[in-house]
């Protein structure tokens, strides 16, 4: 059974960080790309990192890259969201999802259950 659970979430102030974290099990991490994405209220799900492991390659959306970073453990299946300097506007649920990087979020297979992060003064 394949599993990806999400944490790390909380509530912090704008330009405070937070590191989320993505526990696979049931899949080969090699076998698919990692990305992370968020959904705030009334709004459409938005991927806002990438990660693949065939070929070690990162990618972040504008609204995020020098602010976030992705990395893996791969002994231990998991993918990390490193989140530095958050702005209000990064307030959502934001989701691990196995599948190609970039597609319509519909096109990835597997997806946790979210991790609510809340920037606040």
């Amino acid at each position: 059974q394949v599993q990806l659970v999400e944490s790390g979430g909380g509530l912090v102030q704008p330009g405070g960080s937070l590191r989320l974290s993505c526990a696979a099990s049931g899949i080969t991490l090699l076998d698919y790309d990692i990305g992370w994405f968020r959904q705030a209220p009334g709004k459409e799900r938005e991927e806002v990192s990438c990660l693949s492991l065939r070929d070690g390659t990162t990618d972040y959306a504008g609204s995020v890259k020098g602010r976030f970073t992705i990395s893996s453990d791969n002994t231990n299946k998991m993918v990390y969201l490193q989140m530095n300097n958050l702005k209000v506007e990064d307030t959502a649920v934001y989701y691990c999802g196995a599948g190609p990087c970039w597609a319509p979020p519909y096109e990835n297979d597997y997806w946790g259950q979210g991790t609510q992060v809340t920037v606040s003064s």
